[in-house]
């Protein structure tokens, strides 16, 4: 049976989650979206911030510096970061859910884990998730980065694009092309002080703005063997064991920008006045704001469903991927998209203005249905799933 209600523990993370960010990212939210140069000093003051409430080692056991908790307790953390700042959701979930624990405790060896996950827990080493490339987005097979053994080195060469944290990054996680296994794909951990690596320019990016994102160029990049992540020519299995993970955390962001979006619209609503009458005593205006309520009722449903559903299949040793990550994933961000450009209808005129976030929302929330896998791309593989 499923149960709705929240652990005591959960509904404490929440709590904590939501009071820190409306004291500390909501005040500064605007302010890291308008900046025409990555607000850095700000972030790393909010990421600190995180990392002292343990947010950042939520899935990291205890012996590593973390605490040690569910998958829901990040999901908690993502919906609350979506409402204020999706671009800093981004950030989250490619340092904690993706690298600290995806790449390095599940895939890493000892050596690696306690190089590394103390540092991530705290906020000392920033993580980036170094995979996609010009010509190989959600088609990874065409990826054209290398790496060639060379005694006990690995030297790649390449380039990676829309790397988020890149600028800010301590570690990167490069999936590349191992020459040494019959270009099969080996995974790899690059330091940011490794010979060879560089960080191209912050990309004047529609939204998400306080999220850094640049590309990153591996110029004969000479790493150690020790920095190998699994084994070699295993390295396209272990950067998609954890994708479905990352939609359902991806669902997430998106539920919390489509109830922001809801809570702006009802306020709004409630305040204009047009013709004598508030526009919220308008059954047209009512009609919207029931279907936007609706949406996001149904899209938190399916992601605690898409969550718990996946939590059960780790507790049992379940391997293969659950359908339901693709729906739920494809169906909030679709509803995002929808809530948000009704909320910015509802403010008309004044929707296009920067002074309301729904401004800011709509740029946002047009990212969702392509990151993760775009949409067009996930109902096909849901229709393969129903197909079989």
């Amino acid at each position: 049976m499923l149960d709705f209600e929240l652990s005591n523990e959960l509904k404490m993370i929440k709590e904590a989650i939501r009071t820190y960010c409306d004291k500390e990212i909501k005040p500064v939210a605007a302010i890291l979206d308008q900046s025409q140069e990555f607000q850095e000093e700000i972030f790393n003051h909010i990421f600190k911030g995180l990392a002292e409430l343990g947010f950042l080692g939520l899935l990291v056991p205890e012996e590593y510096g973390g605490s040690g908790s569910d998958f829901f307790s990040v999901a908690i953390v993502l919906e609350e970061l979506g409402k204020v700042s999706p671009g800093f959701g981004f950030s989250y979930l490619a340092h904690t859910p993706v690298m600290a624990y995806s790449n390095i405790f599940v895939n890493g060896t000892e050596e690696q884990r306690q190089k590394y996950l103390r540092a991530m827990c705290r906020g000392e080493i920033i993580g980036a998730n170094a995979v996609t490339e010009p010509d190989a987005g959600s088609d990874l097979f065409n990826i054209k980065t290398r790496a060639e053994e060379q005694g006990e080195y690995f030297i790649i060469n390449g380039s990676k694009t829309f790397i988020t944290n890149a600028r800010i990054a301590g570690v990167f996680y490069v999936l590349a092309k191992d020459e040494g296994t019959e270009n099969r794909m080996s995974g790899f951990l690059v330091d940011r002080d490794s010979d060879g690596i560089s960080i191209g320019e912050d990309m004047d990016k529609c939204g998400y703005r306080a999220s850094p994102t640049s590309q990153v160029f591996l110029e004969d990049c000479r790493i150690s063997k020790k920095n190998l992540l699994g084994k070699r020519g295993d390295g396209l299995r272990l950067t998609l064991s954890e994708i479905e993970l990352q939609r359902i955390y991806l669902a997430h962001i998106a539920t919390g920008l489509a109830e922001a979006a809801l809570e702006e619209a009802i306020k709004y609503a409630k305040g204009r006045i047009q013709f004598g009458h508030r526009i919220a005593d308008y059954q047209m205006i009512q009609s919207m704001l029931a279907d936007m309520a609706t949406n996001v009722e149904v899209a938190k449903t399916m992601n605690y469903r898409a969550m718990w559903d996946y939590q059960k299949a780790r507790e049992t040793g379940k391997k293969e991927s659950s359908i339901l990550a693709l729906m739920a994933k494809r169906f909030a961000s679709s509803s995002c998209l929808s809530v948000v450009l009704d909320a910015v209808q509802i403010h008309g005129s004044y929707g296009f203005i920067k002074e309301y976030p729904v401004e800011r929302y709509y740029r946002d929330a047009k990212l969702l249905d392509i990151a993760g896998g775009t949409n067009e791309m996930l109902k096909l593989s849901i229709a393969r799933i129903l197909l079989k």
